[in-house]
């Protein structure tokens, strides 16, 4: 069962999923209607999910669920997952490899592999002042909280 994403309480599990690039006005439209038609029908073991979902940055897609109304199951989780993997056929994107890591630089939002960003901090193009988005968050509330923090404040430190 969808309901908007603010609704949720704070304790709801959420997972983030980044692309490797940017989704155009057009594919963030359609995302969103195959999105929400997904959690209107996601269940777990028959039981609807009190679910929600949020596009940021026309990069991110973020799905939260309600646990305390139905806890989300390996098979609902599953359910999720093979969602994402259909929005990375139709859409020729990465949205599963956690190998990435997305950051800011101004106002712009790069998107690199581990091992690049990591050369970028040893060339210090990178600093540990630098935003990242640390997508290992559980919660609505450390999304809201901890998700665009500084390098320093994630697990993105230890490359500095």
């Amino acid at each position: 069962m969808y309901i908007p994403f603010d609704e949720l309480p704070l304790h709801s599990r959420v997972w983030i999923y980044q692309s490797n690039r940017k989704f155009s006005d057009d594919e963030i439209t359609e995302i969103e209607a195959l999105a929400k038609d997904f959690i209107e029908n996601w269940a777990a073991h028959g039981t609807s999910l009190e679910a929600s979902f949020v596009i940021k940055y026309n990069r991110f897609i973020i799905i939260a669920v309600n646990q305390d109304v139905q806890q989300a199951t390996g098979c609902s989780i599953d359910a999720s997952v093979q969602f994402i993997q259909n929005l990375e056929a139709k859409y020729q994107v990465d949205l599963l490899d956690k190998m990435n890591v997305t950051f800011k630089v101004g106002e712009h939002i790069a998107h690199k592999t581990l091992i690049d960003f990591k050369k970028m901090a040893k060339e210090k193009a990178v600093t540990a002042n630098t935003i990242v988005f640390n997508n290992l968050v559980n919660t609505v509330e450390e999304w809201q909280d901890f998700w665009e923090v500084p390098a320093n404040e994630s697990w993105h430190n230890r490359f500095f």
